[in-house]
């Protein structure tokens, strides 16, 4: 792309404008330890082909953006993240999030959903509506989306081990509401393997998981064609501690194993890898942020369209939704983490990213107050609306250090694919604590780097307060897990106990063959009002439990 005689004349230059312009003696590297160069100029990037790197939105290999206008064909969705309590307190929340302008609804559960367990099983005590909504049954779904109307607002749903009863259970609500399946879009989170490496909320073993997982892309291949059948997440893997490298490589490498599974399960290519999306965190350093975005969008075409053979221009394209960084926030000085998300949520709109959620300032504490959730949505509203970003796409495309940041975090997290590749696959990896031990690693190299102040975190290690003010805070009622108790205990009494112990056995069997598609029985089965704590008791005795294996 550049004159290479002009190029070496510019690295010559460089080199004596750097030696008579000494710095402060400090190493500069980003918040993964990757380390950063006072300038980037043309010979950073030596190799460059516009054509083949960057190119045009819209078109391969999609470093600019998947979409050919971006932002001034349409802004991204407003998506915040948001769940507590019983289904009719996060019914309130979802109707209030709607009225400040919100486009689109993300749903959290509380951990025994996430688990696979009913708010009355003695491992959910205390727990009931705590970290999430409180949802055993599709009479929690008919109440957590009462008056909201399903075919005309997108549904975000993160949940993993169970998510194939929780998507039953929307799919009968929305038959409750008198929405088609085929009106119906969204996303379910549905990503098992990065629960092995970095979150922890599973029930089943991989290989059981994965079939699950192949159940829901062929079902909704034919019944539910505009749902977004998995969201492999980075997300939650950078939160536990990875670089982003890492967490590049390992979505990336997560996403290979679901594409392969459905190869493998007979499903043609490019009948489900269009509905796949994907899920970013963005980090509190900017510019590593955006390059990690834009190399995903690169790594994945290159790979769908060369590895995978895809020939759906859809199925090259890496969608995705952010949400800025949780570990990122501090509980010293709270008001601090309104300014850490504005630059983490610019950094997502300014990498391209299709949705977006913004963190409370209080997420550390508790989960988000109402005026703490408005002020988290005006945050990307204003971004949207007065900062001017979204005037043009990808701003920041062109420049030396973008570009060049961008490749580097190409080629290193593709070194790890490689080697991942080489142990049979994700799956494989995961069984070994491959994945687990490098984001441990990472996660203590950088603690260290805290506690010593090379990392330096205002409010934290640098720049403290004597005395923190309090801030107000949410608490949930505490009635809410007995109240939650006696409604599940009312459905299981009033529904019909013999339909519901058919749907139940008609699952068991079905699950000892592998050939058999669940996602029809489950369906059935929420249809009955059988119980997510049954359906996932029901699969447990035929698939087993995973145990996570120990680490060193």
């Amino acid at each position: 792309m550049y004159d290479r005689k002009k190029m070496e004349a510019v690295a010559a230059d460089r080199k004596k404008w750097a030696e008579s312009n000494p710095e402060r003696g400090k190493r500069f590297s980003t918040v993964s330890d990757e380390e950063i160069q006072p300038l980037y100029t043309p010979d950073a990037m030596p190799d460059l082909d516009y054509e083949e790197d960057i190119g045009f939105p819209g078109r391969f290999p999609y470093t600019r953006g998947v979409q050919a206008t971006m932002y001034r064909g349409r802004t991204w969705t407003m998506r915040q993240f948001a769940g507590y309590g019983s289904a009719e307190d996060t019914n309130a929340r979802f109707r209030f999030l709607l009225s400040q302008g919100q486009t689109g609804l993300s749903t959290a559960f509380h951990f025994p959903t996430l688990m696979g367990y009913d708010s009355d099983s003695p491992r959910a005590r205390g727990e009931v509506g705590m970290c999430g909504v409180a949802v055993d049954s599709l009479k929690d779904m008919e109440i957590l989306f009462g008056g909201i109307p399903l075919d005309r607002i997108t549904t975000s749903m993160t949940i993993n081990g169970p998510a194939a009863m929780v998507f039953a259970m929307y799919l009968a609500a929305a038959e409750k509401q008198g929405v088609p399946f085929d009106r119906l879009s969204g996303t379910i989170q549905n990503d098992i393997l990065k629960e092995y490496i970095a979150q922890h909320s599973w029930v089943f073993p991989p290989e059981p998981s994965m079939r699950i997982i192949t159940d829901i892309l062929a079902y909704c291949t034919e019944r539910v064609p505009k749902w977004n059948t998995i969201s492999i997440s980075g997300y939650h893997i950078r939160e536990a501690g990875s670089t982003a490298v890492q967490e590049l490589a390992f979505t990336i490498a997560d996403g290979i194993a679901y594409v392969q599974a459905g190869i493998d399960a007979g499903i043609p290519v490019d009948r489900f890898a269009p509905r796949l999306s994907f899920f970013f965190n963005a980090h509190i350093d900017f510019f590593e942020e955006i390059a990690k975005y834009r190399a995903a969008r690169r790594m994945w075409a290159r790979i769908m369209r060369g590895r995978f053979q895809a020939r759906d221009e859809n199925s090259w394209k890496l969608r995705f939704h952010t949400q800025t960084a949780g570990c990122s926030l501090t509980a010293q000085q709270p008001m601090n983490n309104v300014v850490r998300v504005a630059l983490q949520a610019l950094s997502g709109v300014l990498g391209g990213t299709q949705s977006l959620h913004t963190n409370s300032l209080d997420e550390t504490l508790a989960l988000p107050t109402e005026q703490s959730a408005r002020i988290a949505l005006r945050t990307q509203q204003i971004i949207a609306e007065e900062s001017g970003v979204a005037n043009t796409i990808d701003p920041l495309g062109g420049s030396f250090f973008v570009e060049r940041l961008t490749g580097e975090m190409e080629e290193k997290a593709m070194k790890y694919i490689r080697k991942i590749d080489a142990m049979g696959g994700m799956v494989e990896a995961v069984k070994r604590g491959y994945p687990q031990r490098e984001i441990a690693d990472a996660a203590f190299r950088f603690q260290r780097q805290v506690d010593s102040g090379e990392k330096r975190i205002v409010g934290l290690n640098v720049y403290r307060n004597g005395e923190e003010q309090p801030i107000p805070l949410l608490k949930v009622d505490e009635d809410v897990e007995r109240r939650q108790i006696a409604r599940t205990r009312e459905v299981r009494r009033k529904r019909s106990g013999k339909r519901a112990a058919a749907a139940l056995a008609a699952l068991r069997e079905a699950s000892r063959e592998t050939k058999v598609n669940l996602m029809p029985l489950l369906v059935d089965a929420a249809r009955e009002y059988v119980t997510l704590g049954e359906m996932c008791d029901a699969l447990r005795e035929t698939m087993g439990v995973y145990t996570d294996p120990a680490v060193f």
